[in-house]
């Protein structure tokens, strides 16, 4: 009997927005991590972490969100995903964990203050190299037969995904410095400004040569592209229609445009990703429907989830919209 919707299609869909939004809203407060020991001094320590308090936690609710709809809607993906990928999901996960408690403990600290800067930025760091170390492993492909993950614990780990891993540590950046354009002033904001530039030369090039690359590291994605040039050449336009906008916003020193268009850029990124590897969910050999749950279980889970959503969603914008001003070091939101 034919199924009335193809669940599977309207999970991947969920699933994908989910892992789209914790990249976009946890990316930028990552990369203000990541720049936290390079801060001009430690009254902008304060604003930079003041400026991602009231909303880090809540960004991570997207991370939640993608990775329980993962098992629920495609159990075979988390069978293969995580022995494959254990000591890389592992190290993202810990550095989410140490990030956060840096983030409780430098506010109380008073002595030991320069500590926690470390195992703030560390935890950023580590967790945001791990995440561009999995994406990467996601696009090379993974050694599986009969459903079961044949490889090595440090198969994910090769030269092409510490590109990636590096790649992903220059866009938080990127993100991290426009955030800060966006929500701070005066100093911090003018250190912010001469920042930008040199992060998104740097995420040009390596994006680039990750984008040569990876042709050379997938035959379905090399054949993918150039049998569809006439319309995959849309999206690298598109990167450099955004990232043109990035460098133009910055010289005429506008404030929000930065952090409007790398968001631009990362979601052209982030479509030829999913256009490079669609419908494979697990690559090269199983799609979203080979790894799909059972129609009754997706059906009855979906129905809990679209209460969900539009609650997160809610948060997630009234979160916003409160704290939508410019930042102090003194704002005491934590």
């Amino acid at each position: 009997m034919q199924e009335p919707f193809d669940l599977a299609l309207i999970w991947a869909f969920i699933i994908g927005f989910g892992i789209i939004m914790y990249v976009l809203m946890d990316g930028f407060d990552l990369g203000v991590g990541i720049l936290f020991p390079f801060a001009p001094d430690e009254e902008s320590r304060d604003i930079m972490m003041n400026s991602v308090a009231p909303v880090w936690d809540g960004n991570e609710t997207w991370l939640v969100l993608g990775g329980a709809g993962l098992l629920a809607a495609f159990p075979l993906v988390y069978s293969i995903f995580l022995p494959a990928l254990y000591i890389g999901v592992f190290l993202l996960v810990a550095g989410l964990i140490f990030r956060g408690v840096a983030f409780e403990f430098r506010f109380k600290a008073r002595t030991s203050r320069y500590l926690w800067n470390w195992a703030f930025a560390g935890g950023s760091t580590v967790a945001t190299f791990a995440q561009g170390a999995v994406v990467g492993a996601y696009i090379q492909g993974f050694n599986t037969a009969d459903g079961v993950f044949v490889g090595g614990p440090f198969d994910w780990l090769t030269p092409f995904t510490l590109l990636t891993g590096v790649g992903m540590l220059a866009g938080y950046t990127l993100l991290g410095s426009t955030w800060l354009i966006l929500k701070t002033e005066g100093e911090l904001q003018a250190w912010a400004y001469r920042l930008t530039t040199p992060l998104l030369l740097a995420v040009l090039v390596i994006f680039g040569v990750i984008s040569v690359w990876t042709p050379f590291v997938d035959d379905l994605v090399r054949e993918r592209w150039f049998s569809n040039l006439s319309v995959i050449w849309i999206l690298p336009a598109f990167t450099l229609f955004f990232a043109y906008q990035i460098f133009r916003s910055v010289r005429n020193r506008a404030e929000g445009m930065p952090f409007v268009a790398t968001i631009g850029l990362f979601v052209t990124t982030y479509l030829g990703l999913l256009v490079s590897r669609w419908p494979y969910v697990v690559p090269p050999e199983y799609t979203l429907w080979d790894a799909a749950s059972a129609y009754n279980s997706q059906l009855f889970l979906l129905l809990g989830l679209l209460f969900v959503i539009p609650i997160v969603l809610a948060y997630t914008a009234w979160t916003y919209w409160v704290f939508r001003g410019k930042v102090r070091a003194d704002a005491g939101y934590h």
